[in-house]
């Protein structure tokens, strides 16, 4: 057998197991991350912070309110309030086709209140009870709630009453504790991981056991695993007088509810009853009068009712442990304390079983080790565990190491999966171990086979070449290693067998000695990462596939002028970099364009995530913003038709940022407006400035904010940039540094000039860079100077 087999095949199904789980987290992240960055975009807006300094503070909000990162998300959103004022109205003559910008959609905004209310009051409630009381304070208003319950599900499977509201103490005894949950809706919440609506009461009370004396009283109800999944060891039951379904938004919110009630329920601690010692003391008394080797285990359990460790509380006078501790002086002592090597070993898991399903667990004979006094001790066990109630009642026999070598052997073959065989050429004796007939999927009743006959077991397609090596090993000496497959009720198994001839003086083979073992798991290995590879290998096509298509629409888009142009009789010089890092292309674009009354409109702005989705929300937001603009629309309320616009667009969470500048030449006078956009850099006279930014949140954050315009009267030799983010930020650097380093490097390099744009940009980005960088460098003409430039 080749010593390298078993690693190789362990190596391959850890490949599998982490490809499974990058898949696992990714999903995970994508539920998330449309909540988490609005929820930054609100920090960015409202105090002005960067993007990592808005995720650090939700992150030490999160801890100092005890809570998960996503319930802080949604706190954070139900903050913001919008402001008391009527919406925009559309002008007459600006088409519909813009978008449903006039009204916010009903509940958008008092959902995020709602739960941010509920979240802050939920941070109160010490305990199960109290918890209860609160969520049906809060949610009988919203979806008209009657009572509310809240089950946790036990080690036995059976349901546990942690707290309730709105019924009776008499009711609320009498379904404290179901240990048969068949037929409970709550039971079946748990099992499937998804919410369970009842509203039709005459259907589910012939499919449920439902809770009320009589179930007319509550005539709709809803079920909820906390958290969602699979991992749920509680069920929120939300139970109303009104009949007919809950509406589309009371479900958003019941969901929601339920993400906020797990981390509260995590903070709470609810003590467990003590272990009833007159139980182990009768047990003890017990024990005092038994010849064979036993101990009594109390679980000892965490909240969430998972088993942490067992305390010995009786043990027979015969018991002894591998230190030599016997009988009542192991009383008191604790598993992992004692032993801890037998954490998250198959005796750990079989008490656990044990516990569980009730069925006594019988361990395979086994080694365990420890240090006394710096010396080695080692003894070998085999122990059975049953449940007593809701302790485990353990005996185990200690074994003689001569008699472990026949099981040291079955175990290799065991886990391994290899046997042994040999046969006598001579006398014709053919030996097979145990694990062979297991191996070779043939019953151990029908006997061994002849080894001439051991192509009969193979798969057509490989009896031939086993054929051979045997015609060779019997008439030649010659040893062989050779692959088959053979066809058993599970399935076609991978085999190898290695096989040796014992020869006499003249050279004649008299006996051969072979082992076969069986490489199924480690072919399927391979085969699952060969296939993980191919979709890899598509999806990564697939991604290159769209990051040219976008590229292309991008081009089509964003022409990129080949020199300076001039615009109302400013020159205005571009430049547009796309990201190096990664494989999508990403939302930054610009608009410069001359309008019909001989003014200008220059535009920069940054639209949130990559790829073909970005791309077409950047050209609707250029080509609107454009049109608005150009119809007479002003620059703050083109800002709030923008962010109706993409509020109600087919993803509903994207967000965006945005400078609007629009500039008089008769005037010249720029009057410009920002929606959570990074300030535009003035140089005037040699002196480097960033303009104060007038308010204006980003777009798609809220339904109702509110923007401001500041004017600023250009001067020749003036000169104005405007960029998006990524010519500032650096990973793990503060924004304020960024800024820092573009203002320097104007002073340094200058801008507007020929060629220093490049010079500029050349200096302020790294080689690698994480995100677009698109900049707009204006300037106004010096009194005298001419400009051939178009």
């Amino acid at each position: 057998m080749d010593s390298g087999t078993g690693a190789e095949q362990a190596a391959l199904a850890k490949v599998v197991a982490r490809q499974r789980a990058e898949l696992e987290r990714l999903r995970e992240l994508a539920a998330t991350t449309a909540v988490l960055e609005r929820a930054k975009g609100v920090l960015m807006a409202t105090t002005g912070c960067t993007p990592s300094a808005a995720h650090e503070e939700l992150l030490q909000r999160a801890k100092d309110g005890n809570r998960t990162l996503l319930e802080e998300c949604w706190i954070t959103l139900g903050d913001l309030r919008p402001p008391q004022e009527e919406p925009p109205v559309a002008p007459v003559g600006v088409s519909s086709g813009v978008g449903s910008w006039a009204t916010a959609a009903p509940g958008t905004m008092d959902l995020a209140e709602t739960l941010g209310t509920i979240g802050r009051a939920l941070v109160r409630a010490g305990s199960a009870h109290q918890l209860a009381g609160c969520l049906l304070d809060h949610l009988a208003p919203e979806i008209g709630a009657d009572a509310l319950l809240l089950y946790e599900l036990q080690p036995d499977d059976g349901l546990e009453l942690l707290g309730y509201a709105g019924i009776d103490p008499a009711l609320a005894a009498r379904w404290r504790h179901v240990s048969r949950p068949a037929g409970m809706v709550a039971s079946e919440a748990l099992a499937s991981g998804e919410p369970r609506w009842l509203e039709d009461l005459a259907a589910d009370r012939t499919r449920y056991l439902l809770i009320g004396d009589p179930p007319e009283r509550w005539l709709s109800r809803a079920w909820l695993p906390v958290p969602a999944g699979h991992t749920a060891r509680v069920a929120l039951g939300v139970l109303r007088r009104r009949d007919g379904a809950f509406t589309p938004r009371e479900r958003e919110l019941l969901r929601a509810v339920a993400r906020l009630c797990a981390g509260r329920l995590r903070a709470i601690d609810m003590p467990r009853e003590d272990p009833d010692s007159e139980v182990a003391q009768t047990v003890q008394a017990v024990f005092d009068a038994l010849p064979d080797t036993a101990i009594l285990l109390t679980p000892l359990r965490a909240a969430s009712g998972e088993v942490e460790d067992y305390r010995i509380d009786a043990a027979t006078p015969e018991a002894v442990d591998v230190f030599g501790r016997t009988g009542r002086s192991l009383v008191g002592e604790r598993i992992l304390e004692s032993y801890p090597s037998v954490a998250g070993e198959p005796l750990w898991h079989g008490y656990l079983e044990a516990l569980r399903t009730g069925v006594p667990f019988q361990s395979e004979p086994f080694a365990y080790q420890d240090v006394i006094d710096d010396v080695p001790v080692t003894a070998t066990y085999s122990v059975r565990a049953a449940s007593l109630g809701e302790r485990l009642l353990v005996s185990w026999l200690r074994h003689d190491p001569l008699a472990l070598q026949k099981q040291r052997l079955d175990d290799v073959q065991r886990l391994g999966n290899l046997a042994w065989a040999n046969w006598n050429l001579v006398t014709q004796e053919i030996s097979w171990s145990a694990q062979a007939y297991d191996v070779l999927g043939r019953s151990a009743a029908r006997g061994p086979l002849r080894m001439e006959r051991l192509p009969e077991l193979a798969l057509p397609e490989d009896a031939g070449p086993l054929a051979h090596a045997i015609a060779e090993l019997v008439g030649h000496a010659r040893p062989f290693d050779v692959p088959f497959r053979i066809e058993t009720p599970e399935g076609v198994r991978h085999l190898r067998m290695v096989t040796e001839a014992v020869t006499a003086p003249d050279g004649t083979p008299v006996e051969v000695h072979g082992v076969v073992q069986d490489l199924t798991a480690q072919r399927s290995a391979e085969l699952a990462l060969v296939e993980s590879e191919r979709a890899m290998l598509l999806q990564r096509g697939i991604l290159q596939a769209e990051r040219a298509l976008a590229t292309r629409l991008q081009h089509a888009l964003l022409p990129l002028p080949s020199k300076p142009v001039r615009r109302a009789g400013l020159r205005v010089e571009v430049a547009y970099l796309p990201s190096q890092a990664g494989i999508h292309v990403g939302g930054d674009w610009f608009s410069a364009v001359e309008l019909s009354d001989d003014s200008a409109l220059f535009v920069v702005g940054d639209v949130a995530g990559h790829g073909i989705d970005a791309v077409a929300t950047m050209a609707q937001l250029r080509f609107t913003a454009k049109g608005m603009v150009s119809t007479g629309s002003s620059l703050t309320g083109a800002l709030a038709r923008l962010n109706q616009l993409l509020l109600h667009s087919r993803d509903s969470q994207t967000t965006a940022t945005m400078v609007l500048a629009h500039y008089d030449a008769a005037r010249h006078v720029l009057n410009w407006a920002q929606a959570g956009h990074p300030p535009p850099l003035l140089v005037r006279h040699g002196e480097v400035r960033y303009l104060d930014r007038p308010g204006g949140m980003l777009l798609g954050a809220s339904a109702a904010p509110r923007y401001e315009s500041a004017e600023l009267p250009l001067e020749p030799g003036d000169r104005l940039l405007l960029y998006t983010d990524g010519l500032v930020e650096r990973p793990g650097e503060g924004l304020d540094a960024g800024f820092e380093r573009l203002a320097e490097a104007v002073r340094t390099h200058g801008c507007g000039e020929a060629g220093s744009l490049d010079a500029l940009l050349s200096s302020m980005l790294p080689e690698a860079r994480r995100d677009d960088v698109c900049v707009l460098d204006i300037s106004m003409p010096r009194e005298g100077v001419a400009d051939a430039e178009d």
